[in-house]
C-alpha cells in the first residue's frame, strides 16, 4: 500500500513539475512596448472634421431582410463625396455596381505586375432608434477644439445630439455612424487625398470598395461587387475590413494591455425557423402538452445541450499572443492544453464573450404563437440564430437542431443569409506584416494579436478574390464606447478619427517600401 502511494505521489509531483515546467517555458509572445515614448498626439484637421461630419448628417439607412429601403439619400451621399473629394474622382477610375448600389474607386499604380490591395467600407448605417435627445438644435455645431469630455463608462440612455446632426463637440463626432462605418470611409477618402495632394503614386492599384447594405446583409452591394471583382479577373493581395479594434486596457478581461484584436476569419450563419405544431383549441379544455409547451422544451434543449466548444488554432493563436500579459493561472491553463484544456474551456464558456471565441453559439431571438390569452395555438414558431465557428459546418448545425426536436412534429426552414465560417488567413502574408508595423507606429504598447470576428461583414464576399481578408478598425475605444454601436449616442473622439487617417495613409504609401 505504501508503495502505490508513494508511486501516486510520485506521479503527482512529477504532473506538478511538468505544468509548472511548460508555464514558464511556454513560448508566449514577448510584447516590445516603447513605454518611454509617450503615444503620438496627432494634429487636428479641421477641414477633414468638418467633411465627415457633414457626410453623418445624410441619413444612409438600411433596413430590412432583402434591403428594400429608401436609396435617394444613398445617391445624395455619394454625390456629396463626389463635392467633398475632387482630388479623389480627378485621380482614379470610379464605377458603380448593380444600379449604382455599390461604389467602386480604383487609384492606378505604376507597377501592374503586382496584385492590388483592396479597402473596404459601407455607406449604410443603421436606424438611430428611439432614444431621447438631449439637445434638440438643429445648429450647425462644430466645435473641433473643445476640451475632451470625461471618459465615457456607462452606456448611453439618450443621444447627447440629433443622431443625424454631425455635431462636434468636446472633442468628439457624434452621430449615427460614426463608428460603423463612416469613420473608416471617410478616413479612407481623407487618406487618398493627402496622398494625391502629396504627388505620390502608388506601386500597385489601390481599390476602395463601398457597399450600400451591409447592415442587412450586403447582397446588393458588397455580394456584387466581389463577383464584379471575380468576373474581371482581379485578385487582391490582401483585403482590408472593419472587424476588430484596438481594446482599451482592461477591457479585455484577464488582459494587462492595450489589444489590437485583427480579424483573421469570421463566424459563420444560419438561422432557422422552427414550426411546433400541437393540438390548439380553449384554453378551458388544453392538451395534456400544448404546441407552446413542445417548443419551450426544444428551447431548452438547444440551450442547454449546445454545440460543443473547440479551441480552434486561430484561437490557440490569440491565447498565446496575449497570454504573457495574463495571470498565472490562466498562462498555466493555457500552456499545459494538453492536461487543462477541459478547465480552460469550462472557464471559457462561462463568460458569454470568450464563450463565443470557442463554440457555435446558440440565440433565440423571435417567437409567434397565440394572439388570445385564452386560444390554445394549434402551431408555435421560434427563431433560433447560430453563429459557426470555424471548424464547424452548417451541415453539422442542422443535425444539432434536427436532434434537439426529435420526438416532436416540427417544420423547420432556413431563413435570412446561410453561410459556411470563413477561411482563415494567414499571419505571414504580407498584407498582414504591413498592417502589424502600421499598428505599431500609432499603439506602440498594443499587443498585436490574431482573433476570431464573431459578427458578421462584408469582408468574407471576397474571399473569392484574394486568400488574405484582414478585419480592423484603427480605433481604440472602451466596452462603453463599443456599446454605443447599434445603439444610442454613437460618436468617435477626433483624436480616434485623425489616427484612423494616418493608419490608412500609411498603409497606402508604405505597403510596398
Amino acid at each position: 500500500m505504501k508503495k502505490v502511494l508513494l508511486s501516486l505521489l510520485t506521479i503527482i509531483l512529477v504532473v506538478i513539475v511538468v505544468v509548472l515546467v511548460k508555464t514558464v517555458t511556454y513560448p508566449f509572445t514577448k510584447v516590445e512596448t516603447a513605454k518611454a515614448a509617450a503615444k503620438e498626439e496627432l494634429p487636428i484637421l479641421d477641414s477633414a472634421v468638418y467633411r465627415f461630419s457633414q457626410g453623418i448628417k445624410i441619413p444612409t439607412v438600411s433596413v430590412g431582410e432583402l434591403g428594400d429601403f429608401n436609396y435617394e439619400p444613398f445617391s445624395r451621399f455619394i454625390a456629396y463625396l463626389k463635392t467633398a473629394y475632387p482630388e479623389v474622382h480627378a485621380k482614379t477610375e470610379q464605377y458603380t455596381v448593380n444600379e449604382g448600389f455599390g461604389l467602386v474607386f480604383k487609384w492606378k499604380g505604376k507597377n501592374a505586375n503586382l496584385k492590388p490591395i483592396l479597402f473596404l467600407s459601407h455607406m449604410d448605417v443603421v436606424t438611430p432608434g428611439d432614444a431621447p435627445i438631449k439637445n434638440k438644435t438643429t445648429e450647425n455645431i462644430f466645435q473641433p477644439h473643445d476640451k475632451p469630455l470625461p471618459s465615457v463608462t456607462e452606456v448611453a440612455k439618450e443621444w447627447d445630439y440629433e443622431p443625424f446632426s454631425g455635431a462636434v463637440s468636446g472633442g468628439r463626432i457624434y452621430g449615427r455612424g460614426t463608428l460603423d462605418m463612416k469613420g473608416m470611409l471617410f478616413s479612407l477618402m481623407e487618406s487618398m487625398t493627402a496622398l494625391i495632394k502629396e504627388g505620390f503614386v502608388p506601386e500597385r492599384d489601390i481599390y476602395i470598395a463601398l457597399g450600400c447594405d451591409e447592415e442587412v446583409g450586403g447582397r446588393r452591394g458588397a455580394m456584387k461587387i466581389a463577383e464584379d471583382f471575380k468576373q474581371k479577373g482581379l485578385h487582391f493581395d490582401a483585403v482590408y475590413d472593419e472587424g476588430g479594434i484596438v481594446m482599451q486596457k482592461g477591457a479585455l478581461s484577464g488582459v494587462n494591455s492595450d489589444v489590437a484584436l485583427i480579424g483573421f476569419a469570421e463566424k459563420g450563419f444560419l438561422s432557422a425557423r422552427i414550426k411546433v405544431n400541437g393540438l390548439g383549441g380553449h384554453s378551458s379544455i388544453p392538451p395534456l402538452q400544448s404546441a407552446i409547451g413542445k417548443a419551450a422544451i426544444i428551447m431548452h434543449r438547444l440551450e442547454t445541450n449546445q454545440m460543443k466548444p473547440i479551441l480552434t488554432p486561430l484561437i490557440q493563436e490569440f491565447f498565446k499572443n496575449v497570454g504573457g500579459e495574463m495571470p498565472f493561472t490562466s498562462r498555466m491553463a493555457i500552456s499545459n492544453k494538453w492536461l487543462l484544456e477541459s478547465v480552460l474551456l469550462k472557464q471559457l464558456t462561462q463568460n458569454n464573450t470568450t464563450n463565443a471565441l470557442v463554440r457555435t453559439t446558440t440565440a433565440l431571438t423571435m417567437m409567434k404563437g397565440s394572439n388570445g390569452t385564452n386560444v390554445l395555438s394549434p402551431q408555435v414558431e421560434f427563431v433560433v440564430n447560430f453563429r459557426i465557428l470555424p471548424g464547424n459546418t452548417i451541415k453539422e448545425v442542422k443535425e444539432h437542431i434536427n436532434k434537439a426536436c426529435e420526438g416532436f412534429d416540427v417544420e423547420i426552414e432556413e431563413v435570412d443569409n446561410t453561410r459556411e465560417a470563413s477561411k482563415v488567413s494567414s499571419s505571414e502574408a504580407k498584407g498582414f506584416k504591413v498592417m502589424e508595423k502600421t499598428i505599431k507606429s500609432l499603439y506602440p504598447d498594443a499587443i498585436i494579436t490574431s482573433y476570431l470576428t464573431v459578427g458578421g461583414t462584408d469582408a468574407y464576399k471576397y474571399e473569392i478574390v484574394s486568400d488574405n481578408v484582414y478585419r480592423f478598425i484603427p480605433f481604440s475605444i472602451n466596452n462603453a464606447e463599443q456599446q454605443s454601436i447599434h445603439s444610442t449616442n454613437e460618436y468617435i473622439t477626433i483624436s480616434n478619427y485623425m489616427r484612423m487617417i494616418r493608419y490608412f495613409k500609411s498603409m497606402m504609401k508604405d505597403y510596398d517600401q
